[in-house]
């Protein structure tokens, strides 16, 4: 055999070694989990919270906790969260939607938390659906906000293009799953291995409610030009909002950052009489000059 066959059936071999493995082991790769125990009691300082179970039809139980406002309650933002840790740790986030009067429910996803129950993209998006279900048995979807941090942005997107919430808001979110892993395994077949591609930017097109996008312009994780990209899939509803040099773990460090959410919370979407404005004026052009 040729020595160069040889090499190249090695390098396939390699390969496809790889993209075996990369198949089986992405989950682990995609999620850092924090489990907790059954008995475990959510303790925040100052915060009102209730506790949560829905039990799928498939035996799974997904855990959420209520952060309920001071005062009377404008509406529910159903906060889908990031890819690490749990509602522990992310319930210290639910202050920013509190103080501006609204409820906020964290759910933690399959594996997460006290959730339990066999994780893919498929269940995922179907717990949170039934999550939906029961919110709107609650309150009507006009009240309802769906914000998505992170890897819960390609979930928020799924879940407001199937549903009618009063907005849906994007943290750090991605253009697709897909091509935020390509940027470190280029040359894997990530088409055909990843069972997570979360195709936010198709999902985004069949948005109907005002969607608000925020991003940090010093993302190392998820570029800021991701954002830019959704930001033109369903321009007329889409608001994109940045938070210079914010990264991609640190926009509450920014005091611009809690202005966004307080203007997202507080604004009302008003249509606007464009007959009186200069859309249709156009620039002179400059005429050519004679020889």
């Amino acid at each position: 055999m040729p020595y160069w066959l040889h090499t190249l059936i090695l390098i396939l071999v390699i390969y496809i070694a790889i993209s075996i493995a990369l198949f089986y082991l992405q989950d682990y790769i995609l999620f850092k989990p924090e489990k907790l125990p059954k008995d475990f009691q959510f303790l925040y300082e100052n915060k009102e919270t209730q506790e949560y179970n829905l039990e799928t039809r498939d035996g799974a139980v997904i855990n959420s906790v209520l952060f309920k406002p001071k005062g009377e309650s404008r509406g529910l933002v159903l906060y889908l969260k990031g890819n690490s840790k749990s509602i522990k740790g992310w319930g210290k986030f639910a202050v920013d939607f509190t103080r501006n009067n609204y409820s906020v429910l964290m759910v933690d996803y399959r594996g997460f938390g006290k959730s339990t129950g066999r994780r893919s993209q498929k269940a995922i998006k179907r717990d949170l659906q039934e999550v939906y279900n029961k919110v709107k048995e609650q309150t009507t979807e006009d009240r309802i906000i769906i914000y998505g941090r992170s890897l819960g942005s390609g979930f928020a997107t799924k879940l407001a293009s199937i549903n009618n919430p009063k907005m849906l808001v994007l943290d750090a979110p991605y253009y697709s799953l897909t091509k935020v892993t390509s940027r470190y395994m280029p040359f894997m077949p990530l088409s055909i291995v990843l069972k997570y591609p979360l195709p936010t930017y198709k999902w985004l097109k069949y948005v109907r409610c005002p969607i608000h996008i925020i991003h940090g312009t010093n993302d190392k994780l998820i570029p800021f030009k991701s954002s830019i990209k959704l930001s033109k899939v369903n321009p007329k509803l889409t608001k994109l909002h940045s938070v210079i040099g914010g990264g991609h773990k640190n926009l509450n460090n920014f005091e611009s950052y809690h202005k966004m959410i307080r203007d997202i919370l507080n604004s009302k979407e008003e249509l606007m009489d464009l007959s009186t404005t200069s859309i249709n004026v156009q620039h002179a052009k400059k005429s050519k000059s004679k020889t």
